[in-house]
């Protein structure tokens, strides 16, 4: 997988948070690109979650 390909785990996380998807999809493309970059440090599901919750609260 590319560095910038949405990961399956982040892009469920997303989907199970529409404020995060919702804020994911105003951001521009190399916003985008960090933060996806970003998911490729997380270790578990929670965690995951967790950093998806970071976006609304403009933590990534």
């Amino acid at each position: 997988m590319e560095r910038n390909e949405m990961p399956v785990g982040f892009a469920m996380a997303l989907a199970m948070n529409p404020e995060a998807m919702q804020k994911f999809a105003t951001l521009n493309e190399e916003q985008q690109k960090e933060i996806i970059k970003g998911t490729h440090l997380v270790g578990s599901k929670d965690e995951m979650h967790r950093y998806v919750n970071d976006i609304v609260r403009n933590k990534r």
